[in-house]
């Protein structure tokens, strides 16, 4: 279980530490952390991709100037 959550913890800072230049790449960081971490709790990996793809892209598009 612990292993799980390393898994979660490092897909959240990968989300929020590159959001991407384009909208795609925000989208595609996004739904690859989403991925990831509904993997490692043990939830739908599509349904994962895509909350992580629009929360991603949702953010750096409101906040641009804490992605880099």
């Amino acid at each position: 279980m612990q292993g799980k959550v390393v898994l979660v913890g490092l897909a959240l800072l990968l989300a929020l530490g590159a959001c991407g230049r384009t909208l795609g790449e925000q989208a595609l960081i996004g739904a690859g952390a989403g991925a990831i971490g509904a993997a490692a709790v043990g939830g739908d990996m599509a349904t994962g991709a895509v909350v992580g793809g629009a929360g991603n892209v949702a953010f750096c598009q409101m906040y641009p100037h804490q992605c880099r």
